[in-house]
C-alpha cells in the first residue's frame, strides 16, 4: 500500500525559557531531540548510527560505563495516571535507561544531573522492557501520575542503523477511561456530570466511528494538558481559543484551534483520515525568506512533528517537494529555489537522525499552483510551499 502525506513546513533553531536562551540538539541522539510518543502502541523506529551532539549522561557517575555512541532517545508524557510498560526488540543488543523529571524541562534536569534514573538496563540483550514479570531484561512497569513525563534512551552499537521494534502500553490505574457505546473511550473532566462544557469528539473520516488518540489541549489553563480516549468532555469557566494536537496510530495527525465559549455547550467534532493510498495531508505555516531557502522563525514544531513522524514509522520512505510562487512560466531562478527549499528540509531531517536513504528531495519551481491566479497574499504563500510525499 502507498501512502501519501502532504506537509507545509518552516524552521527554527533556538528555544526559549523565560529570560534565558537555549541552544539545543534536535538530533533523535540527544534529549532535546527525543521523539515524543503521543499514543501507545507499535512503532519501528531506527537507530542514526552516531551518538549525539551533547553528552547526556556527563553528569551522572553511575553511567560512566554506558558509552552513548548511538542513542535513541523518546519521550512519554502522562495524560492520566496509569501504568507504563514496554517491549523493545533489536537485531542488535541494546541497552536502556528511563529518566524522570520534576520540571517540564527534563532534559535541563539530565543535564544538571538531577532527573532520577527510573530504571537502567546496562546488559546488552535483544529483547529488553518493562513488565511485571522481572527477569535480567524486565523490569518492573513504572507508575505515573497525569502530568508526568518521562524521557528513554535507548543505546545500541556504535554505526550500527538498525530497527527497533517497540511496543509502548498505558493502562489507566483508576478507571478515568470509560467505554463508549461504539468502542470508543470517554474521558470526563467535569466535576458536576450535568453541567454543560466542552466536548471533543475524534472520528475516523470514512466510518464516523470513534478513534481512540492523543490529544493535547492548549491556549484555556484549566484544561491545558494532553489526554487520550475518543470522547472528552471539560468544564470551561474562560472564553478563548483552544489549540488541538491529535495523533492516532493508522491515521494522519490533524492541528487545529477552534473558539471555546465559557459555561455553554460547545461540541467539536474532528475527523481524522486514515492512512491509505493516494490521500494527502496538508499542513500550513511554511515559510521562507525572499528568494532564499532559509526558513523563517517560528516553524521548528512542524518540522519536529514530521521528523516525530518518520522516526516512529520507520518503515516509511518519503519524497520532499519544492515548490515556489511565481507568475507567468516557469524560470530557471524558481526552478532551482524550489529545489533548495526542498533540500533545505531534507537537511533538516538527515541531520536530526532521519536516514538519508529514505529521502529524496525534487524541485518543481512554479509549475503546480494550488492558485495559479493568485490574487491575495494568503494564496502566493500557499503556492510557495514544501510538500512530503509518503510511499
Amino acid at each position: 500500500m502507498k501512502y501519501t502525506l502532504l506537509i507545509f513546513l518552516s524552521f527554527l533553531f533556538t528555544h526559549v525559557f523565560g529570560q534565558q536562551t537555549l541552544v539545543s540538539s534536535e538530533a533523535i541522539s540527544d534529549c532535546t531531540g527525543a521523539t515524543t510518543v503521543l499514543k501507545t502502541g507499535d512503532y519501528r523506529m531506527q537507530f542514526s548510527g552516531k551518538g549525539g551532539k551533547v553528552n547526556d549522561f556527563q553528569a551522572y557517575a553511575s553511567l560512566n560505563n554506558i558509552e552513548e555512541k548511538n542513542s535513541l532517545f523518546c519521550s512519554f508524557k502522562a495524560s492520566y495516571n496509569g501504568r507504563f510498560t514496554l517491549n523493545a526488540k533489536c537485531p542488535q543488543p541494546i541497552q536502556m535507561i528511563i529518566f524522570e523529571g520534576e520540571t517540564k524541562y527534563p532534559c535541563e534536569e539530565m543535564k544538571k544531573g538531577s532527573a532520577e534514573i527510573r530504571r537502567i538496563i546496562s546488559k546488552p540483550s535483544t529483547e529488553l522492557g518493562l513488565d511485571l514479570v522481572v527477569s535480567d531484561h524486565a523490569l518492573y512497569p513504572i507508575d505515573l501520575t497525569a502530568g508526568k513525563e518521562i524521557i528513554i534512551c535507548f543505546i545500541a552499537p556504535p554505526k550500527t542503523k538498525e530497527f527497533l521494534e517497540v511496543n509502548f502500553v498505558f493502562e489507566p490505574m483508576t478507571g478515568e477511561m470509560q467505554e463508549t457505546s461504539e468502542g470508543g473511550k470517554l474521558m470526563d473532566m467535569r466535576a458536576d456530570k450535568t453541567e454543560s462544557g466542552l466536548a471533543i469528539l475524534i472520528r475516523d473520516y470514512e466510518t464516523g466511528k470513534p478513534v481512540i488518540s492523543n490529544i493535547t489541549i492548549t491556549g484555556i489553563k484549566d484544561i491545558t494538558a494532553a489526554y487520550q480516549g475518543s470522547d472528552f468532555r471539560f468544564s470551561v469557566e474562560k472564553s478563548g481559543k483552544v489549540q488541538l494536537k491529535i495523533d492516532a496510530e493508522g491515521y494522519f495527525f490533524v492541528d487545529r484551534e477552534e473558539p471555546v465559549s465559557a459555561n455553554t455547550e460547545t461540541e467539536i467534532v474532528v475527523w481524522i483520515e486514515p492512512l491509505g493510498e493516494g490521500k494527502s495531508m496538508q499542513i500550513d505555516e511554511i515559510e521562507f525568506y525572499p528568494g532564499s531557502s532559509e526558513f523563517l522563525p517560528g516553524a521548528e514544531p512542524k518540522l519536529r512533528r514530521l521528523r516525530d513522524f518518520l522516526a516512529l514509522n520507520a518503515g516509511v520512505k518519503v519524497e520532499i517537494q519544492g515548490h515556489v510562487h511565481s507568475n507567468g512560466e516557469n524560470t530557471f531562478e524558481a526552478q532551482k529555489l524550489s529545489e533548495a527549499r526542498a533540500k533545505r528540509v531534507y537537511l533538516y531531517l538527515v541531520e536530526n537522525g532521519i536516514d538519508k536513504l529514505r529521502l529524496t528531495s525534487v524541485g518543481y519551481g512554479n509549475t503546480m499552483p494550488i492558485f495559479p491566479n493568485a490574487k491575495f497574499a494568503s494564496e502566493e504563500q500557499s503556492n510557495r510551499r514544501v510538500e512530503i510525499k509518503v510511499l
